[in-house]
């Protein structure tokens, strides 16, 4: 069974499962957008989370 835990992209709140994590630089992230920071405005690809717009 896999471990969850929030997304380490500091204003996201998606919970994501370790083994399906995107892993960058030791921590988990729930995609893409959130492992690079949010890279040219990338959005997180969770509905209604909004953490690109505070990136």
């Amino acid at each position: 069974m896999a471990d969850q835990q929030t997304c380490a992209c500091p204003n996201c709140n998606c919970e994501v499962d370790t083994d399906q994590a995107v892993m960058s630089e030791g921590k988990a992230f729930c995609c893409d957008a959130c492992a690079t920071g949010h890279a040219d405005g990338a959005k997180c690809t969770h509905e209604g989370c909004g953490c690109d717009k505070a990136a």
